[in-house]
């Protein structure tokens, strides 16, 4: 049994360290994001830190740490208070330690305990040591994601980054909380950032893929979709759209936007939509776009004469939906002969509002301007030369099914009824 005296000793400690951590959490609150920083001298914010440390140490058992107690509070100590070469190997050793001992919880526990994420988020625009070992603390952990935005990681974007990939690769990681308050406040400026690598010529594929994850993230979020469009990024989605390696990433971003009215109207305001998402649809080794890129032109076209009227015009939209319909997958196959249905002569269709426009939504009545003659003239002209385009398309895309056959028998007599005289999209 522990003697009176040594009672009293241990219990005079415990009452002090509690007493200094009242006066830290004071201490914290007076200063905006920066909460657990340690400065570079000792002050008023880190009274005691060797005996803090090893407060915190001792409540972990030795076989459950990685290194031995002295040698990783040397470590943190290196990190809070050593020169820039001594930080950086700090850096460098809590991100390898992290990384060996990724399954044990523990591990990653006891160094943040030690308050190392304040000083490797104030390392992290100019060490890719401390990026490093954000990211391996950042896994798996949505408490130690929040503490880097709290402490202000948003803030260190680097000024140039397009040779490495790390700084790209933890903005992923922490944009699964792009809708808490703290990501949206920062979201122009990082939204500038990852352009700004996307568009450089210098940058990695790895860190271009990154940064389309990221975007895609934040889209997610309906109250950013102004502040995307606004900063142009449906150009450079376009442009990565049409790339086969970044496709699949850059797509899902503008079928997000496509679904609002500014979107929307950004999108139909490009040059190059049409063609580019018209191009997707030929891409027979990548079903996963060729779904996303007739989902996009549904949903432009959806409710919209005037937008279906400018497809239609394209002369290569009828053939590469009819190929679609025949080779794509079955989900690409609905999409392609909802749209073919939605090309037919929309000026005399009544449809429902799933399945066309409605009634007062931009439809053209019969002899409204035009004379009834020179509407059946007009239609002669369309339909002879639309024939011959389609009948030599067709001749193509049956020699490319000859492999195997429709996969279904509705999908054959949709599109016999779809190319008959008497159903021509014009």
């Amino acid at each position: 049994m522990p003697s009176p005296s040594l009672s009293l000793y241990y219990y005079s400690y415990i009452h002090e360290l509690r007493f200094l951590s009242l006066i830290r959490g004071f201490l914290r609150s007076k200063s905006s994001r920066k909460r657990f920083r340690f400065p570079s001298h000792p002050s008023s914010d880190t009274l005691f830190p060797e005996i803090e440390q090893s407060f915190i140490v001792r409540k972990y058992d030795h076989d459950e740490l990685p290194t031995s107690s002295s040698a990783l509070q040397r470590t943190v100590k290196c990190l809070h208070f050593g020169d820039g070469d001594e930080k950086e190997r700090a850096a460098k050793e809590i991100e390898r330690l992290i990384k060996k001992e990724s399954g044990n919880s523990k591990v990653r526990r006891v160094i943040v305990d030690l308050g190392v994420i304040p000083a490797l988020v104030a390392m992290a625009d100019s060490d890719h040591f401390a990026v490093k070992a954000l990211i391996q603390l950042a896994n798996h952990t949505f408490l130690n994601k929040t503490l880097m935005l709290e402490e202000g990681i948003l803030t260190k974007l680097p000024r140039k980054d397009s040779s490495t990939h790390e700084f790209p690769e933890l903005l992923l990681s922490l944009s699964c909380l792009a809708n808490t308050q703290l990501f949206l406040a920062s979201t122009e400026p990082i939204i500038s950032y990852l352009l700004t690598i996307l568009n450089s010529l210098e940058s990695n594929s790895q860190s271009k893929t990154f940064c389309l994850a990221t975007i895609f993230n934040i889209s997610t979020i309906l109250e950013n979709t102004e502040t995307l469009i606004s900063n142009s990024v449906i150009p450079t989605l376009l442009k990565f759209s049409i790339i086969k390696e970044f496709s699949e990433k850059a797509l899902p971003t503008l079928a997000n936007l496509a679904v609002t009215s500014k979107g929307k109207h950004a999108l139909e305001t490009n040059s190059k939509f049409s063609e580019i998402l018209i191009e997707i649809l030929t891409w027979e080794e990548k079903p996963k776009c060729q779904e996303l890129s007739a989902y996009i032109i549904m949903m432009l076209a959806h409710q919209s004469w005037g937008q279906r009227e400018k497809l239609a015009k394209t002369s290569i939209i009828v053939p590469a939906l009819l190929g679609l319909a025949l080779l794509g997958s079955p989900l690409a196959q609905n999409r392609a002969l909802k749209l073919l249905q939605w090309l037919k002569d929309e000026r005399r269709a009544r449809v429902t509002a799933h399945s066309g426009p409605q009634v007062g939504d931009g439809i053209v009545e019969v002899g409204s301007g035009f004379s009834e003659k020179e509407i059946e003239k007009g239609k002669r002209v369309m339909r002879s030369l639309v024939k011959q385009s389609l009948y030599k398309n067709m001749e193509i895309i049956t020699r490319r099914a000859n492999g195997g056959e429709c996969s279904s028998s509705s999908i054959r007599r949709t599109l016999v009824s779809s190319i008959s005289s008497k159903s021509l999209p014009f």
